[in-house]
């Protein structure tokens, strides 16, 4: 609706003059007090944070509250923050970069603009966790799985590989998402197991058999409810919704594919330090705390249900155990994000 507009009468031009000058010197006052808030009292570390903003909005303040450093989060997504810092170069503010998946990663280290992570952080964490150039490290991990819908389907029922839903007996039966960064990673992996061609094989058959759909959770509803039989996700969005109140995961079930097969799939997290960080200090000891033992179980204890990848924490008993997965050996520094995107354009996905 257009709002009505009220006529005013002009006010004279003694009078029009004096409240600009009025309103002008207001402002000329107020900018400063704003600029010299930010310059005098500038934030001790700039974290570029792909992973779950409400995952780093809950842990962050422990490090902040036992180290006495103030922590700026800049959110975003993946490849859109691996892309900008790699445009922004050595001007870029960040200090540190985490993602969701670990092609993000590679895009900025193959830039060459990590610097390499301390030994403290790195002894924290497995060595199939951190790439042979010691430039970032795995922090969290996310397995792929299936969801399937109990009322329609059973374990039974389920196939044996990612790769076999592709096959037309699964036509309008299967779900994904495959826009999101958590899709592509799962591609990728795929590409690194099974080659330019399998991958390419595989796309065509997703984008003929399957459903796609809007994000993982819309996945899972559309499992839940019946209107698919099976969706590709991770592991975390079955359990989260189990242990909130399983309003849409109480008719479906989870099925980890096993023997290494590429839908068993690990998906880490990565952290690393930017080179040209104005904050060098800060950031080693951001990242070594975040490997910790104690920043592993607070995000193992967290809502977020991944998996953290210090041995020493302990993730929620009702959650697959993390040495009960069979997932296919992957080099993370290897996982080609700009080459599954071209592949999934080619395939109609993107």
């Amino acid at each position: 609706m257009t709002p009505s507009v009220r006529r005013r009468v002009r006010p004279s031009t003694r009078h029009a003059a004096r409240r600009r000058l009025a309103l002008g010197a207001a402002a000329v006052v107020a900018l400063p007090a704003f600029s010299s808030c930010s310059l005098l009292d500038p934030p001790d570390l700039v974290v570029y944070n792909a992973q779950h903003e409400e995952l780093l909005d809950e842990i962050v303040p422990l490090f902040e509250e036992e180290s006495g450093l103030e922590v700026k989060l800049r959110p975003g997504k993946d490849l859109e923050l691996a892309n900008q810092i790699v445009e922004e170069g050595e001007d870029s503010p960040a200090d540190v970069f985490l993602t969701e998946n670990s092609p993000a990663m590679t895009i900025v280290d193959n830039a060459g603009l990590f610097t390499e992570v301390p030994d403290a952080a790195l002894d924290n964490i497995p060595a199939d966790y951190v790439p042979q150039s010691r430039t970032w490290t795995g922090f969290l991990a996310r397995s792929t799985v299936a969801m399937y819908n109990t009322e329609s389907m059973t374990a039974e029922d389920m196939p044996a590989s990612i790769l076999d839903f592709a096959d037309p007996e699964w036509k309008g039966r299967v779900g994904f998402s495959p826009t999101g960064a958590d899709f592509q990673a799962i591609v990728s992996a795929v590409l690194e197991l099974e080659g330019e061609q399998a991958t390419r094989e595989w796309l065509a058959g997703l984008a003929e058999n399957g459903e796609v759909l809007q994000n993982n959770l819309v996945v899972m509803q559309t499992v839940d409810s019946g209107e698919l039989d099976a969706g590709i996700a991770y592991h975390y969005y079955w359990y989260r919704d189990r242990e909130e109140n399983g309003s849409d995961s109480d008719s479906s079930a989870l099925h980890f594919f096993a023997d290494e097969d590429p839908g068993a799939f690990l998906s880490v997290s990565g952290a690393g330090i930017l080179a040209a960080g104005e904050h060098q200090d800060a950031a080693e000891e951001f990242v070594t705390w975040l490997t910790s033992t104690e920043a592993q179980q607070a995000m193992a204890d967290s809502y977020a249900l991944e998996y953290p990848l210090n041995p020493d924490a302990e993730l929620n008993p009702e959650v697959k155990a993390f040495d009960e997965l069979e997932p296919p050996s992957v080099d993370i520094a290897s996982l080609n994000g700009p080459q599954v995107t071209e592949l999934m354009t080619e395939a109609g996905l993107l």
